[in-house]
């Protein structure tokens, strides 16, 4: 599958995402996901509208592949894939920001299927011109 990045960002890990281990609970992996997901989408202009249409997601995954702990900062790289009638695949890779500034070694890779879906119908309807335009040819 070919995939094209697409945004990065940069978040700090909390105290509370710690859990009684000392390390990042494997939950809150999800949640950093999430926050990059919904930044990208901020950023392009395709907020869910729960009136009309927008994002979901049908699945998600994650690998954790070291334990990140408190404190500190990771960098989220967002890439997506080609485009389905109506979905795609996002894949995220997070990686512990080190003293110096720069991300260093992936902590976790993860992502999801997502489906551009009409909210009041309940039914998935074709991406956006203009979402399309911005993901990899297949």
């Amino acid at each position: 599958m070919s995939v094209r990045q697409v945004h990065v960002m940069r978040m700090p890990i909390r105290w509370g995402d710690m859990d009684a281990m000392g390390h990042v609970n494997n939950t809150v992996y999800f949640r950093y996901i999430e926050q990059a997901r919904i930044a990208w989408f901020d950023s392009i202009g395709s907020v869910p509208d729960p009136a009309g249409e927008g994002p979901v997601i049908v699945n998600a995954h994650c690998s954790f592949l070291k334990q990140l702990k408190y404190p500190g900062e990771i960098e989220v790289t967002t890439l997506v894939g080609p485009p389905g009638r109506s979905s795609f695949e996002m894949v995220h890779a997070m990686r512990l920001v080190g003293a110096d500034g720069v991300a260093g070694a992936l902590y976790a890779e993860g992502g999801a299927k997502v489906v551009w879906v009409n909210f009041p119908a309940e039914k998935s309807v074709p991406l956006p011109d203009a979402l399309r335009a911005l993901l990899p040819a297949a």
